[in-house]
C-alpha cells in the first residue's frame, strides 16, 4: 500500500530527511576556518567593520551547516519553499534565525530565479528579502567541479556597477548529493552610508583554478515590499556594569531584524569589546539573540526582530562583558628575546616563523577563544614606526600540558624581516566579566 501525503507532511518529510543528513554530517575546523578567511577577504573595502562584525560571530560561522529544533513549517513558509524548487536547504541556513523566518511568513520575500551558467557552472539567486537595514540574498550553485572545495569571493554592485558599502557575510560551500549543488545565502548588512538599490547585481568569482570564472546575476529589487515598516523606540537609559557606563539610546526595529543604538561612556576604565551573552525577552519569556555588532563608542547591536510577533514588553538582559582595562590595550613585543613589556596578565609570546613574505606570531593566552571574542590587533608598528596589516588569525586549545590556555597564531603581513621591537595595540581579546544585568525597554512609549 502506498503512504499518500499532503503538500505540507510531504515537505516536511524532505526537510526530515535533510536534517537527518545534517545531523550525520562531520563538520570539520577546515569548515569554520574557511569561513572566516571568506569574511576576511571580504573585508578589503571596509577592513575595521567587516572584521569586527566576523570576530563577534565566528562561533555561529561554524555552526551555520547545523540543522537544529524539531521541523515544523507554517503553511506560507511551505510555499516559500515549495516556490523554490531544490531550495529545501535554505531552512537549514535560517532556522535559528525567528525574525527572518516570520518576515518570510508574511510573504516578504522576492522572487528572483535569474541563472547565470559559465562552462557548466551555473549560479541562480533564487529570492531577495530586504528592509532599510538588511539584503538577504538566497543563492544556489550547480555543475561545479568539486564544490566542497570551491572558494570565491562576492561583490555586490548597484545599478551604476559600482560596489556596494555593505557588510556581508556568507559561509564555505558544502554540495548536497552527488549532483554537486550548494545552498547558501548572503547576509547583508546596510550601515547608515547605505540602502537597498534599486537594481542589484551579485558577483560570484572564483579564487581557485579548479572552476576559473566570473558569474553576475543582476535583478531589480522591489523595497516596496517592506517600504515604511521601520520602527524607532526611543529608550535614553544607561546601563552601569561593573562601574563602566553605557547609554541605550534607542532600539530601531525592522521585518529582518532590530538595531540597539548603544554610547559607550568615553570615561570608562575599559575597553568594552561586546556585552556577554546578550538577548532581548519579551512579555512571554521569549528569547530574541544577537551575534553581530559594529562600531566602536557608539555602537549598533543587531538582534533577531520580533517585528511581527508585537511584544508588549522587551527586556535587554545579559551576564557581563568582554573587554580589558585601556592600559592593557598597547604593549611592546621583542621579537629576538619574546618579552612582553606591558599588555594583559599572562599573555606570552611562544615563537614566530616565516611564511614567504609574511610573518607568524604564536602567542598563549590564559583564555578561552570559545564563544568569545578572538585576539586581534588594530595597530602593529616596528620600531621606525611603520604599520602593518594583521589579516589572519588562527589558534588551538591548550598549550603543551597546559589546557588552561589557548594558543593564537597572528599573521603580520609583509613582515617577513622584521626583528626587535614591536609596538601592538589589542582590538579585540577573549577577556570577560560575569556581571549579570537587565534593562526594560518601553515598547510603547
Amino acid at each position: 500500500m502506498t503512504k499518500e501525503l499532503n503538500p505540507f507532511d510531504a515537505l516536511e518529510e524532505r526537510l526530515q530527511a535533510r536534517k537527518t543528513e545534517y545531523d550525520t554530517m562531520p563538520i570539520p575546523d577546515m569548515a569554520a576556518s574557511q569561513a572566516v578567511k571568506t569574511g576576511i577577504r571580504q573585508a578589503s573595502r571596509q577592513r575595521k567593520t567587516r572584521l569586527r562584525w566576523l570576530a563577534s560571530s565566528i562561533s555561529a560561522a561554524a555552526l551555520i551547516l547545523l540543522f537544529t529544533g524539531c521541523i515544523r513549517v507554517s503553511p506560507a513558509f511551505a510555499s516559500f519553499v515549495e516556490q523554490l524548487p531544490g531550495m529545501e536547504g535554505v531552512v537549514d541556513l535560517i532556522r535559528q534565525d525567528k525574525g527572518l523566518m516570520m518576515a518570510i511568513d508574511q510573504s516578504l520575500l522576492q522572487k528572483v530565479g535569474i541563472t547565470d551558467e559559465q562552462d557548466g557552472g551555473s549560479v541562480t539567486v533564487e529570492g531577495i528579502i530586504t528592509d532599510e537595514s538588511r539584503m538577504v540574498i538566497f543563492y544556489k550553485m550547480k555543475g561545479m567541479k568539486d564544490v566542497d572545495q570551491f572558494n570565491y569571493d562576492v561583490d555586490l554592485l548597484d545599478g551604476n556597477g559600482e560596489h556596494l558599502p555593505v557588510g556581508l557575510s556568507y559561509s564555505a560551500p558544502h554540495a548536497d548529493g552527488e549532483d554537486q549543488v550548494h545552498e547558501n545565502l548572503i547576509d547583508v548588512f546596510f550601515t547608515n552610508e547605505s540602502s537597498p538599490p534599486d537594481v542589484l547585481t551579485v558577483v560570484f568569482k572564483s579564487t581557485d583554478n579548479t572552476n576559473p570564472g566570473v558569474w553576475k546575476v543582476t535583478t531589480p529589487v522591489d523595497k516596496n515590499l517592506t517600504k515604511g515598516m521601520k520602527k524607532v523606540i526611543p529608550v535614553n537609559q544607561t546601563l552601569i556594569i561593573e562601574g563602566q557606563h553605557i547609554q541605550v539610546k534607542q532600539a530601531t526595529m525592522y521585518p529582518t531584524r532590530l538595531v540597539l543604538d548603544v554610547q559607550l561612556d568615553p570615561n570608562n576604565t575599559k575597553k568594552i569589546f561586546g556585552l556577554s551573552d546578550l538577548q532581548l525577552v519579551d512579555e512571554q519569556g521569549r528569547a530574541w539573540k544577537t551575534n553581530t555588532s559594529i562600531g566602536e563608542d557608539t555602537r549598533s547591536i543587531y538582534f533577531e526582530s520580533m517585528y511581527f510577533s508585537k511584544p508588549k514588553k522587551l527586556t535587554l538582559q545579559g551576564s557581563g562583558f568582554s573587554g580589558l582595562d585601556k592600559k592593557e590595550l598597547e604593549f611592546s613585543l621583542n621579537l629576538n628575546t619574546h618579552e612582553i613589556t606591558g599588555g594583559p596578565s599572562g599573555l606570552r609570546m611562544l615563537g614566530s616563523k616565516v611564511e614567504g613574505k609574511d610573518l607568524i606570531v604564536d602567542f598563549s593566552v590564559p583564555d578561552s577563544m570559545e564563544n568569545s571574542f578572538v585576539f586581534s590587533f588594530s595597530k602593529v608598528k616596528d620600531s621606525t614606526g611603520q604599520s602593518y596589516e594583521t589579516p589572519g588569525a588562527s589558534w588551538s586549545s591548550g598549550h603543551g600540558k597546559d589546557q588552561n590556555h589557548t594558543t593564537v597564531s597572528i599573521t603580520i603581513e609583509k613582515g617577513a624581516k622584521l626583528q626587535g621591537d614591536l609596538q601592538m595595540q589589542i582590538a579585540t581579546y577573549p577577556s570577560k566579566t560575569n556581571a549579570p544585568f537587565s534593562l526594560e525597554i518601553p515598547v510603547h512609549p
